[in-house]
């Protein structure tokens, strides 16, 4: 299938528009229908431009046909600048599922490997997916924390500046992502106190003074839905996200693209947990589902309306 088969565009003219406009388009992870169901009530309410975005993991829980049945469900028209993202792709096959899927961007996340083989398969992935029309977004520098069991580090490293210049160059790549000291997961920073590398970011940025940069890990972590789940018999102590501060100034610089997952997720579960708890003899999936989608509604429009600051950029 071709993306624009499903109303689809790639992400060359959002990214640019937000390049130029100093905002940044939001990447919401989604794998069901619920989650697909509140980013695109949330984008249409606010006309913003976003990025749908799915996992390897994400891509095998739904099923290939399950996934285009709920794109092409949804009615997506071109003029909505919606994009379907393949989130952190570890090989060049699983990019090119992805676009023979009909995805419209894709990421090859080959971070961990060497800096010379992170190149090479960047590029030979840039090289396939422009033949189709499709953007490539790669990463250079390692986010700590855990994803899903494809993406998942111990370890954080910073992106070098220079070697980012290099790789940019040698790759033909039309965004990267950096690290910068954001991670996955709901456990993002040790303190309060704990800042992002901006810069690092600077230095990036003048070398790089037209190319869309990425921040991958950048979820708020919302205390409320940490309460809720708490006490409703969940066990997340001492979860903490990026300081939301910190997350508006990146979106105001080259940061074109935030990725964000674990809002998502937190507010699905707070609605859950706390629904199931105070009705125990509640058994009609609908009922507890309509409110998670609420939730996660009211996660996206909050993080368009007071983050990325892409309402009313379509």
């Amino acid at each position: 299938m071709k993306y624009s088969d499903f109303g689809l565009v790639n992400t060359d003219k959002m990214l640019g528009n937000a390049l130029v406009g100093r905002y940044a388009v939001p990447a919401f992870n989604f794998y069901n229908m619920e989650t697909l169901t509140a980013i695109l009530a949330a984008a249409r309410k606010m006309h913003s431009p976003v990025i749908l975005a799915a996992s390897e993991s994400a891509i095998k829980y739904m099923g290939d046909d399950m996934l285009l049945g709920l794109i092409a469900g949804a009615c997506i028209s071109p003029c909505e600048q919606i994009a379907l993202h393949l989130d952190h792709g570890h090989s060049i096959d699983a990019c090119v599922h992805a676009i023979e899927l009909g995805f419209s961007s894709v990421m090859i996340d080959a971070s961990n490997l060497d800096f010379k083989e992170n190149v090479k398969i960047s590029r030979d992935v840039a090289k396939y997916a422009h033949k189709h029309d499709v953007s490539v977004e790669a990463e250079l520098g390692t986010l700590s924390g855990i994803e899903d069991e494809n993406t998942n580090s111990d370890e954080s490293f910073y992106t070098d500046p220079v070697a980012a210049l290099e790789f940019v160059r040698a790759t033909g790549v039309d965004s990267l992502a950096i690290a910068i000291g954001t991670s996955h997961g709901a456990y993002k920073r040790k303190n309060d106190n704990q800042e992002l590398r901006f810069d690092i970011l600077r230095k990036i940025t003048k070398l790089l003074p037209e190319f869309p940069l990425v921040l991958h890990g950048a979820s708020s972590i919302p205390v409320q839905y940490i309460e809720t789940i708490n006490s409703n018999g969940g066990k997340l102590r001492n979860a903490r996200g990026i300081d939301i501060t910190q997350l508006r100034h990146a979106a105001r610089t080259n940061i074109c693209k935030i990725n964000v997952d674990s809002d998502l997720r937190l507010g699905f579960t707070a609605a859950v947990r706390e629904s199931l708890k105070q009705n125990p003899s509640e058994f009609n999936p609908r009922d507890y589902l309509s409110l998670a989608v609420k939730n996660m509604t009211d996660v996206c429009t909050n993080e368009i309306s007071h983050i990325t600051f892409s309402k009313n950029k379509i």
